[in-house]
């Protein structure tokens, strides 16, 4: 990482290369924060990276592949923001291993019968480990006396379970060869409970960590999931991939800073029915 001499503090963003991160790291650009994006996907960070730095001109923006499973990689990570001199104030936990449900006539379909711990572990690594991670040193690390804002992205599965009817096209569910795992609920599940005991631990530190939980996303899934999924939402459509950066904006502003320990809900309505 190239050394940065701007006094300002940095947003660490996780799983950047990822469906929203581009969009989380947009919202906190509009508001002059500057960035730090990681991911295992050095291509994708460096094409994101590129696009940022093109619109916002005056900001600092860095990119690193970083592999959050790995405790030593992340303390490795901090040492050298540390080292650099590079203040951070904000942490968007958004790294997940969400396993895709377009190709539907896959083998590999993920019932609760035949997935295998190994599996179980992979995912868990990702969306429970690596956000421990992060916090743990992200918390260690920040600077005396500067309050830190730590955003943890959960789902509407982290509060429901999946309706795994949607993923047939008559919703039969004797029909259905390809199901959300059960690691994807244990993960979502998890983030309220790590943020809530973070919220606590690290109130007398002046850190506030919340939850932004997300419904669905568009991205070129099949016509008959969409429509299968929208029938469960109250606003009847799933959200535009731009339609969390106000949230994560709420989340982040200082404005803001008796809210912490909650989980802000916005999926269309689809949890409260």
């Amino acid at each position: 990482m190239k050394q940065l001499l701007s006094p300002n503090n940095y947003a660490i963003i996780t799983g950047a290369a990822g469906l929203l991160g581009y969009f989380h790291a947009e919202a906190l650009a509009e508001r002059d924060i500057n960035l730090i994006l990681i991911d295992l996907n050095g291509k994708n960070l460096k094409k994101i990276s590129k696009i940022l730095k093109k619109k916002y001109k005056k900001l600092n923006i860095i990119y690193k592949v970083v592999d959050i499973t790995n405790e030593s990689k992340i303390q490795k990570f901090f040492r050298e923001l540390k080292i650099k001199k590079i203040r951070f104030k904000y942490l968007i936990n958004n790294a997940e291993k969400n396993p895709k449900m377009m190709n539907l006539k896959s083998k590999k379909n993920n019932s609760l019968e035949n997935y295998s711990s190994k599996e179980l572990r992979k995912d868990i690594d990702v969306g429970i480990i690596g956000t421990f991670n992060c916090c743990k040193y992200f918390g260690k690390n920040i600077s005396n006396g500067q309050a830190g804002i730590i955003v943890n992205i959960s789902s509407d599965l982290g509060i429901n379970a999946p309706d795994q009817r949607v993923y047939d096209k008559k919703k039969n569910i004797r029909n259905v060869r390809n199901f959300k795992p059960i690691s994807y609920s244990i993960s979502k599940h998890a983030i309220n409970g790590i943020t809530k005991y973070i919220a606590t631990f690290w109130a007398h530190k002046n850190i506030r960590c919340n939850t932004l939980s997300l419904g669905a996303v568009l991205n070129n899934q099949p016509s008959f999931l969409i429509k299968n999924q929208k029938d469960k939402i109250p606003l009847n459509r799933w959200a535009k991939k731009n339609e969390y950066k106000s949230a994560i904006q709420f989340l982040t502003d200082e404005k803001n800073s008796y809210m912490t320990g909650q989980n802000l809900i916005i999926d269309g309505g689809r949890t409260i029915w």
